[in-house]
């Protein structure tokens, strides 16, 4: 998963907890200063296409600010590169949306492109159930549809189709840089799409050099991979986003975690040592265990006996889980390989010896998503944005249980950085016009920047209270009577018509009714005759068995007989004529029931109905859209879009001015 580049919202504070609870930024560093005065700000993220290129601009605000801390740009490329099962698609590469249902399980960091506005934000179908919409109806009536209302706007992520796996630094450019090039562009295209007012045509301008960067990088270089691809983009990316060059070191993981001889002494493998030293390695691992317990995440003994919470790539082979045992080291790579030793290395010196033996110079060592942040925080500050990194809590915990277990490591703390992009806006003289999801909850089609800077809190709000009301309303006119109040337009007209359909069917139910009661008069009589018949038939038993049966009957007896017969007739006749007359009664039900006038008002009521639970269906999209997506590509905007709306680099200049610093402990 994404080290840096995640959306999961774990210990994000709002914006008004940030300001509550952060000091000001000159604050925020001259605490870091403190307690990490040598240690560089650390960018490491899997894209350079969405936010990382932001916190160059962290670090020029702390140069301006009088701190001469270096920066260093990564690229994570340890990660495997996204994958996907598509019906008749084996090879290649493409990009795909994120919905709540075909695409429900995809997962793209390295290839991940949002037009403006747009965020990971997809309409789950829990949420459109908690919003009161039947699903089970519009899946039926609409088939497909609920694949474009969970859609998370504005997204893409390119996927491999192929049965390979391979991480970033593996990928060779030449394969993937079509989609890739061609997912950006349509990124960058919707954007410019929204782009309105007297700047349009410096936002064109822009837009062509966007898409030159890309070519301008490939150009040359179709055989290198993808990771050498992103990091040789950052200078040019950070210029383009900041408005000048930013003093910076590129690099990349495969290159921090750089695993030999050369490199196994430096800070950033000092938790690696606590799992590898016999003296701390029991210790290390039950404090790692610890750590993850109550998550979905696996404890050691998931992996196999011998298992360490860090991977080993092998350039050519793969990456996977490191297992030691007492006779040999294994690498769960996809085809795993292994290295055996008379006795278990003893330090990192003697394991990186045997590795380098085996495997050469160029392994990396990868911490798992808990170990790797307390790795390179030993000897730089990340930045992060709020809510980046769903892993934080667990390193936190593992880093202090090592302490109470009398290993504590030294480890800077993270830099997080709240943005308040759209806040911002009231900076910049951009007009927007909206997106569709958007266009109702503002009212509007197109506004400017500082009408939606004034107006975007607010609208959030009212979004988020909607689906408290939508989630209230159980039937169809009390769904349309809202729907007239709220939507107004044609639903004015569809409530009185709604509500006169239901004038019919109530005359008509009341006809039904009518018809009913006469029938239960009818039922009633039938149900008399048959008791009546029942006692006679049983009178007549006991006359015949008395009076008849292997006796002397007598005149008199043999003319009860037939009067008890002639009143069983009559009790026959009685029933059928009740159950004539109750046919004809449901007759004359199902002539009501069944006529033109009740279809066609049952029909324009049933489609009146569905036309409304589809506006819900809609509403419900808008409003999640809006109020959560809205709040997400606030935290982590993408970079490029800055100078796209704002050539003039006021937009990127004010949100970095406001941004909200804290520091975060990761013991």
């Amino acid at each position: 998963m994404a080290l840096v580049s995640d959306e999961i919202a774990v210990e994000c504070l709002s914006d008004e907890e940030m300001d509550d609870h952060c000091p000001s930024q000159a604050q925020a560093l001259e605490e870091l200063q403190r307690l990490a005065p040598e240690a560089p700000f650390l960018s490491l993220g899997q894209t350079v296409f969405w936010d990382e290129p932001m916190k160059a601009g962290v670090a020029l605000r702390s140069r301006n600010l009088g701190f001469s801390r270096a920066f260093v740009a990564g690229v994570h490329d340890t990660d495997y590169f996204a994958k996907a099962h598509q019906k008749g698609r084996t090879v290649g590469y493409g990009a795909l949306p994120h919905n709540d249902l075909s695409t429900k399980g995809l997962w793209s960091a390295a290839g991940e492109f949002s037009a403006l506005f747009g965020s990971e934000t997809v309409v789950s179908r829990e949420s459109l159930i908690a919003a009161g919409a039947k699903l089970a109806k519009v899946q039926s009536e609409r088939p497909g549809y609920l694949e474009e209302v969970t859609e998370a706007w504005g997204w893409r992520g390119v996927v491999s189709f192929g049965p390979d796996s391979q991480i970033t630094a593996e990928k060779p450019l030449g394969a993937i840089f079509r989609p890739l090039y061609e997912t950006f562009d349509w990124a960058v295209t919707t954007s410019l799409e929204l782009i309105a007012g007297p700047h349009r045509q410096e936002a064109e301008v822009m837009a062509d050099q966007l898409r030159e960067m890309l070519c301008d990088g490939v150009d040359g270089h179709e055989t290198e991979t993808l990771s050498s691809f992103y990091e040789r983009l950052i200078p040019s990316l950070v210029r383009t986003v900041c408005g000048q060059d930013v003093e910076m070191r590129t690099t990349a993981t495969t290159d921090l975690l750089k695993f030999n001889t050369q490199t196994c002494d430096l800070p950033r493998f000092d938790l690696f040592r606590l799992f590898v030293d016999p003296s701390s390695r029991a210790a290390a691992c039950e404090a790692y265990n610890q750590a993850l317990r109550g998550s979905e995440m696996y404890t050691l003994d998931r992996f196999g006996p011998g298992s360490l919470p860090f991977d080993l790539y092998i350039p050519g082979v793969g990456r996977g889980t490191l297992r030691l045992g007492s006779r040999g080291g294994v690498v769960m790579a996809p085809e795993p390989v292994g290295f055996s030793y008379k006795k278990a290395p003893q330090n990192l010196r003697e394991l990186a010896s045997l590795i380098e033996t085996r495997f050469g110079q160029d392994c990396v060592l990868v911490g798992k998503a808990v170990t790797l942040i307390g790795m390179l925080a030993r000897e730089f500050v990340f930045v992060f944005h709020e809510g980046a990194s769903s892993y934080v809590t667990r390193s936190r915990q593992l880093h202090q249980n090592l302490a109470s277990a009398g290993h504590q490591l030294e480890v800077n703390p993270i830099l997080r950085v709240g943005y308040r992009p759209w806040d911002a806006l009231n900076e910049c003289c951009a007009w927007f016009r909206l997106p569709e999801p958007f266009k109702r909850p503002f009212g509007v089609d197109e506004l400017s920047g500082c009408s939606f800077a004034a107006r975007w809190r607010e609208v959030v709000a009212q979004q988020k209270d909607l689906l408290g009301q939508l989630a209230q309303l159980r039937r169809p006119l009390e769904l349309i009577r809202f729907l007239d109040t709220t939507v107004g337009g044609q639903w004015n007209c569809l409530a009185s018509r709604f509500e006169s359909l239901n004038d019919e069917m109530t005359e008509l139910n009341n006809k039904v009714a009518e018809v009913k009661v006469r029938k239960a008069d009818v039922a009633a009589k039938m149900r008399a005759a048959k008791a009546e018949r029942v006692e006679l038939e049983v009178e007549k038993g006991v006359h015949w068995r008395t009076r008849l049966f292997e006796k002397n009957p007598t005149e008199s007896d043999w003319a009860e007989r037939a009067r008890l017969t002639a009143q069983v007739q009559e009790a026959i006749g009685r029933f059928r004529e009740a159950k004539t007359a109750w046919a004809e009664l449901q007759a004359e039900q199902d002539a009501i029931v069944n006529s033109e006038q009740a279809q066609r008002a049952r029909d324009q009521r049933r489609r009146m109905s569905f036309e409304a639970e589809l506006t819900r269906v809609r509403l419900i999209r808008e409003a999640v859209t809006t109020s959560e997506g809205l709040a997400k590509a606030g935290h982590r905007p993408a970079a490029w879009w800055f100078p796209l709306v704002c050539p003039d680099h006021t937009w990127f200049n004010a949100t970095m001015a406001t941004a909200q610093y804290r520091l975060e402990p990761l013991i």
